[in-house]
C-alpha cells in the first residue's frame, strides 16, 4: 500500500510499488510512481517531503530521493538512483539508473544523465547535455567497464554539451556550450569546444554584462584555493 499521508494529491497518481512520499508533497494527475523495472525485482520508492511532481513524471521503484525534489513535465527517473536534497529536473530530462547524485542539483531541459554517472552537490547542467558511459559501444563486454561522466561539487555544464564515459569534471569548473568532453577537466577550468580544451580559469571570468566584476565571487574562498593550485594540475 502506498503511503502519501500528508501529500496534496488532486488525483491519486499511479503506484505500481511500495511508494513511500513525504509529507507536504504536491503531485499532479498524470504522474506515475514506483514504476517496475524490468531489469531487477521488487524494491521501494521513497520520495522525501516537500515535493513538487509535475504532470508526465514517471519515477521507478528501488530509487531513493531526498526532500524538495521538483520535476518539471515528462521527466524520467530510473530505479536504483540516490538522490540527495532539492534537485530540481525539468521537462523531458532523464536519470537513466544507477547513478548518485548529491543536493541542490539544477538539471534543465532534454537532458540525458547515463548510467552510473555521479553529480555531486550545487552542480547546474543546462538544456540538452547528454553524457555517456559506454566506452566501446557494442563490444561483447561493454557492461563491465561501463561508467559515466563523474561531475565534481560546483561544476556548471553549459547547454549542448556532450560529456565521454569516465570523464571528471573538477570542483567550480565550467563547460561552455556545444563542447565535446573527452578527458578530465581540472577544477576551476573553463573548457569549450571539439575537443574541449582549457581556455582559462573561472576565477578570472569578468561579467560581460555589468552587474557584478566577477560572476562567480559568490564561491568565495573555494575560487581562491583554485587559483592557488591550477598550475599544478594541469
Amino acid at each position: 500500500m502506498a503511503r502519501y499521508i500528508g501529500t496534496e494529491v488532486e488525483e491519486r497518481p499511479e503506484f505500481y510499488r511500495d511508494v513511500r512520499l513525504g509529507v507536504n508533497s504536491i503531485v499532479d494527475p498524470g504522474v506515475t510512481l514506483g514504476y517496475a523495472p524490468a531489469r531487477i525485482e521488487g524494491g521501494i520508492l521513497t520520495i522525501g517531503p516537500n515535493a513538487r511532481i509535475r504532470q508526465g513524471t514517471i519515477i521507478y521503484a528501488s530509487t531513493n530521493i531526498g526532500a524538495a525534489l521538483d520535476t518539471g513535465h515528462h521527466v524520467t527517473i530510473r530505479e536504483e538512483n540516490t538522490i540527495g536534497d532539492s534537485l530540481s529536473i525539468w521537462g523531458n530530462s532523464i536519470v537513466d539508473y544507477g547513478c548518485f547524485i548529491g543536493n541542490r542539483v539544477k538539471i534543465h531541459s532534454n537532458v540525458y544523465i547515463c548510467q552510473f554517472t555521479t553529480i555531486e552537490d550545487d552542480v547546474f547542467i543546462a538544456p540538452g547535455v547528454i553524457m555517456a558511459n559506454d566506452v566501446h559501444p557494442g563490444c561483447p563486454f561493454s557492461r563491465e567497464c561501463m561508467k559515466g561522466p563523474t561531475i565534481k561539487k560546483g561544476a556548471q555544464i553549459g547547454s549542448g554539451s556532450i560529456l565521454l564515459p569516465r570523464v571528471q569534471i573538477g570542483e567550480n569548473a565550467l563547460i561552455g556550450a556545444g563542447s565535446v568532453v573527452t578527458r578530465d577537466v581540472p577544477a576551476g577550468a573553463v573548457v569549450y569546444g571539439n575537443p574541449a580544451k582549457v581556455k582559462g580559469w573561472i576565477n578570472e571570468l569578468t561579467c560581460l554584462t555589468g552587474l557584478l566584476e566577477k560572476p562567480y565571487r559568490h564561491l568565495g574562498k573555494e575560487i581562491r584555493d583554485v587559483a592557488n593550485v591550477r598550475e599544478a594540475v594541469y
